[in-house]
This record gives structure tokens, C-alpha cells and sequence, in this order.
């Protein structure tokens, strides 16, 4: 499945109908099995329905860094995201794929 940014948007927990997806690097995990952690008043609910790689980098909850850009990340922070997609892969399924329209296929 692929999803534009406006469509993973839709899928952030607040319809009981859709799951709950959060994005790393572009791919989509359906995190409806953490649902406390991203659903509506859990910890990490801003990341429901987004790209969250820089935040999850940058160990940050900042809205300014819920973005799927590494532009300016560090080595130790590319280090803590590969460690948080370790963890994703493990507990939930990835279901889709972000397309994104600025950047051309190969």
C-alpha cells in the first residue's frame, strides 16, 4: 500500500475505524497494537498519522521535528533511529510505504 503524507495523516488514531500508523524512513507500521502509547492521550499520540524519523532521531516530541527529513542528523542520532526501526520491525507489521513526491524514484 502507498500512502501520500495527507493520506497517512488520516490514519492517527482519533476514528475507531482506521488503525493507528506511524512512518520511519518512509515505510508505514501499524502501531494499533501500542494504541496507549500512540492513540488519542497516549505518550506518544503526535506521532499517530506521521512521518516520525527526526523526532525518533532526535529523541524529541517537538512538532518541529516530526518530519521524515535527516538532513543535519548526527552519526549517534542516525545510531538511535536505526535502533527505534529495530524496535518497530520487531512489535508491529509495516503495512505501506510513504510516497513522496520530491524525491525521484530510481
Amino acid at each position: 500500500m502507498e500512502l501520500t503524507e495527507q493520506d497517512l495523516r488520516s490514519y492517527n488514531g482519533s476514528g475507531s475505524s482506521k488503525p493507528i500508523y506511524v512512518a520511519i524512513k518512509g515505510r508505514v507500521f501499524d502501531v494499533s497494537a501500542g494504541k496507549s502509547f500512540y492513540g488519542p492521550g497516549g505518550a506518544y499520540a503526535m506521532f499517530a498519522g506521521r512521518d516520525a524519523t527526526r523526532a525518533l532521531a532526535k529523541m524529541s516530541k517537538e512538532e518541529s521535528d516530526i518530519s521524515a527529513s535527516l538532513d543535519g542528523l548526527s552519526e549517534k542520532e542516525l545510531g538511535v533511529l536505526a535502533d527505534w526501526e529495530k524496535k518497530f520491525e520487531a512489535k508491529y507489521p509495516v503495512v505501506g510505504r510513504v510516497s513522496s513526491p520530491n524525491v525521484l524514484s530510481a
